[in-house]
């Protein structure tokens, strides 16, 4: 039976409190199995990155023409949007990685490439993700917390966990992604087609796959995911079959990763990292515009799915944010960068709407992107004690 909102919460905070002075035996970390640890009844999460870099102008402006009236007219009525969010610092870049690491830990923090790449995103948090603190206080298996993660965005699929010494990787999320399949299929075609290739095929195979392996330099096991998720790719596989031109692609691939794990997977707390509107970098501003429209698309598609879905539809919270804004220059050669740190690339806004949620009530107060951490913990029952922004109360009936 599904609790009331407030009984959740209540029980579910004070269950923590009840044992976080308990000294170093009772951390979780520390502590038993998955299995022994309380069950998570809900709600379910869908955090949709509205990305790559999204102005207030073009998405929920109504005095502006608007690429996603169904996210406009449809679903600003049916939730709380706060319409004055920022990225309130000049110290960070406003940039897609660094957006998602704000999301996931409610911190704003300077990253650098692990390898030092130029332009590298592949940063490591030093503070829990939403992720780990979920599965630290509920019993909630890695498959159902996932990071949908687009083709081109690769760096990204690494935001599983972070390098705090009280979480990390027994608390990881997993990732669903073209890349993440790509791996799976190479491998079961080593496994089931050795025998049909020369010694020198089958090696160069076996090179192939030990690279993209070698990009998860932090996951110690190289046998591919989990057994729900090889399931999941298995089904991929027979659906989509192995060239690779019959799925989907860019953000309408994520949209259809994401509904299917919500058929196959059930997961609890879910990101769907959108990335089409970067495209613009190109120098076609019908790139961005056309990748907002996308993501209207993808989020009508994951509501409709949601609310046909029993045990998901009176249950499931969406909140819609963008990794970041847009700069808004005349003079630039290519339009609507956002590495310049202008203000309106730390404009940006968040919607929150489903169960439990006000209905229709526009938030105008200044409010910070790493808020979103702390309120989708207390949506959902965790503390998030390494967050540096506080609830949007607003959120909380």
């Amino acid at each position: 039976m599904k609790l009331d909102r407030r009984a959740f919460l209540g029980r579910s905070l004070s269950g923590w409190a009840a044992t976080s002075g308990l000294g170093l035996a009772a951390l979780p970390s520390l502590a038993s199995p998955v299995g022994d640890r309380e069950q998570y009844q809900g709600p379910n999460v869908i955090l949709v990155r509205f990305g790559g870099g999204a102005r207030r102008r073009e998405a929920i402006d109504p005095r502006a023409r608007c690429y996603s009236p169904y996210l406009l007219h449809e679903l600003v009525p049916r939730g709380v949007l706060l319409k004055n969010m920022l990225i309130d610092t000049a110290a960070i870049e406003t940039g897609h990685g660094q957006g998602t690491l704000n999301l996931l830990t409610g911190k704003y923090d300077r990253y650098a490439d692990v390898d030092g790449k130029f332009l590298g995103a592949r940063f490591e948090a030093k503070v829990p993700t939403i992720f780990e603190y979920l599965r630290q206080r509920f019993a909630v298996p890695e498959h159902q917390t996932l990071i949908i993660n687009g083709e081109d965005r690769t760096d990204e699929e690494f935001y599983t966990f972070s390098n705090h010494h009280l979480f990390g990787a027994e608390f990881r999320s997993n990732v669903l992604s073209l890349y993440r399949y790509k791996t799976y299929l190479l491998r079961r075609q080593i496994e089931q087609d050795a025998a049909n290739w020369t010694e020198s095929e089958l090696q160069e195979k076996k090179n192939e796959l030990a690279k993209m392996q070698s990009l998860d330099y932090r996951r110690q096991s190289q046998q591919g995911q989990s057994a729900d998720i090889e399931r999941f790719w298995s089904n991929w596989r027979s659906y989509y079959g192995d060239s690779g031109l019959v799925n989907p692609r860019g953000d309408r691939l994520l949209t259809e990763l994401a509904l299917r794990a919500i058929s196959q997977l059930r997961p609890k707390l879910m990101m769907i990292n959108y990335n089409d509107c970067d495209y613009v970098h190109w120098g076609n501003m019908a790139h961005y515009t056309r990748g907002i429209a996308i993501m209207d698309a993808g989020i009508r598609q994951l509501v409709e799915t949601v609310e046909a879905d029993q045990e998901y539809r009176e249950n499931t919270i969406f909140v819609i944010v963008p990794d970041c804004g847009r700069d808004d220059s005349p003079f630039a050669a290519v339009p609507c960068q956002h590495h310049f740190n202008s203000r309106s690339s730390r404009e940006i806004f968040a919607l929150i709407f489903g169960s439990g949620v006000e209905r229709g009530r526009i938030v105008d107060r200044p409010t910070q992107q790493i808020q979103v951490a702390a309120t989708i913990g207390q949506l959902m029952g965790f503390e998030t004690s390494h967050a540096e922004g506080g609830v949007l109360e607003e959120a909380i009936l």
